[in-house]
């Protein structure tokens, strides 16, 4: 009994879907990997601005009541990560367990100013916002100086920004080769199925007939394309964590999500949108241009 023309065709078509999967899941996956190095080099970024630490250095005469209390007032301010207030004696025990010397005992007094330490914020952390945030903090009577590492903020914002503009070179030639291979990959795919295509349309089904059931298709293979590389991303982020558990406490959960939901709807619009062209395309084309 000879086979059916359907059957025949379904069979054959189904390894170029597999193809097709397979093959979208891997850009996606390559897309998925840029998009992680951004979000981990930006919270790597913010890491380093935010270990920056801005020391208020008070007069040797203030109390300690004053301190506190001004320690208080910049503890409200915008741009505060965190604060802590070292007292004079509090200096010395740390200067003595880092250095090994007891130099009170040598001098016979402690030359050690108390200080305010403040790590801020990373939107903060540049050369324009510190010298705002330096010129009003000196302004207070108690306050002696402002002590922070200067060239390094300046060095730290400048490879900041030439990392960023090198991503974003990269991010756009990668979402175009992206938006290239998956389209190529699903018109590939499609090519196996235009004589059913052809054939569909020669019986009478009208266009929105012929397109449903294809784009219904490259919706459900978009998604498993996406799933497939995010599958491929969590296991290289369990496996980083394993090697490197410092990383954990940089991720992005918020970012990630949006990263991995971002994938997904590439995957789908990009498929969708592919295939729907290809079943127009073959519709367009007389039979013998199908050969």
């Amino acid at each position: 009994m000879a086979q059916q023309p359907g059957k025949s065709s379904s069979r054959k078509s189904k390894p170029s879907y597999l193809y097709s999967i397979i093959g979208v899941a891997l850009v996606l996956f390559l897309l998925g990997t840029l998009g992680l190095i951004v979000i981990h080099a930006n919270k790597l970024s913010e890491y380093f601005k935010e270990s920056i630490e801005i020391q208020v250095i008070l007069r040797d005469n203030v109390k300690e009541e004053q301190a506190i209390a001004l320690r208080d007032s910049i503890a409200s301010k915008p741009y505060v990560k965190s604060i802590e207030y070292v007292s004079k004696d509090m200096a010395a025990e740390r200067f003595k367990k880092e250095f090994g010397e007891d130099f009170i005992t040598l001098l016979q007094y402690n030359p050690l100013y108390a200080s305010i330490n403040v790590k801020g914020n990373a939107r903060y952390v540049n050369p324009d916002s510190l010298s705002v945030i330096e010129a009003n903090l000196a302004q207070q009577p108690i306050v002696r100086e402002i002590s922070y590492q200067r060239g390094l903020v300046s060095k730290l914002n400048e490879n900041v920004r030439k990392i960023g503009f090198v991503i974003l070179g990269i991010c756009i030639m990668l979402a175009i080769v992206v938006i290239v291979l998956i389209d190529n990959t699903i018109r590939l795919a499609m090519f196996s199925n235009r004589f059913l295509i052809k054939t569909m349309q020669m019986v009478g089904a009208t266009r929105w007939f012929i397109a449903k059931p294809f784009d219904f298709r490259s919706i459900i293979n978009g998604a498993l394309s996406a799933i497939l590389a995010i599958a491929g991303l969590v296991g290289i982020l369990y496996f980083a964590d394993k090697l490197l558990p410092e990383l954990s406490s940089m991720r992005d959960y918020f970012m990630t999500s949006a990263l991995f939901i971002g994938m997904i709807v590439i995957g789908i619009f990009i498929s969708l949108v592919s295939t729907h062209r290809s079943v127009m395309k073959y519709l367009k084309l007389k039979l013998d241009d199908l050969y």
